[in-house]
């Protein structure tokens, strides 16, 4: 019988845990604020973590500020974690929540208009 979850993901979902706690608590970049942790993919050789990423304003400082938080985020997740190596963090953003607001918002402004020409009509 095979596993339901491979170890990659349980590292993965932990590692998710662990940033979230340490971007909220721990860096004091101010590039840094307001980050969700939508994500995290480790390789099978848990060598590397995709770190994907949303926050109200995507900016390039905010991606440098990430990029420059890895080596501190790294060596805090080895401290709290029980791991032989910690992977190296890749950080992605995710554009996924800002891409279904807008559809959001295009659903929304499509029903008003069709029942504003139906209320037209009658």
């Amino acid at each position: 019988m095979a596993k339901e979850f491979a170890r990659s993901q349980r590292v993965a979902e932990q590692i998710q845990r662990e940033l979230a706690d340490l971007l909220q608590f721990e860096v004091k970049d101010p590039r840094v604020s307001m980050v969700t942790i939508t994500e995290v993919e480790v390789t099978g050789d848990l060598a590397h973590a995709k770190v994907y990423y949303s926050s109200t304003e995507n900016s390039p400082e905010l991606q440098k500020g990430l990029e420059k938080a890895a080596g501190f985020l790294r060596s805090q997740l080895s401290q709290r974690m029980l791991m032989r190596t910690v992977p190296q963090l890749h950080f992605v953003y995710d554009a996924s929540i800002e891409r279904g607001m807008r559809l959001s918002r295009l659903i929304d402004d499509a029903v008003a208009e069709d029942n504003k020409s139906d209320s037209e009509e009658n």
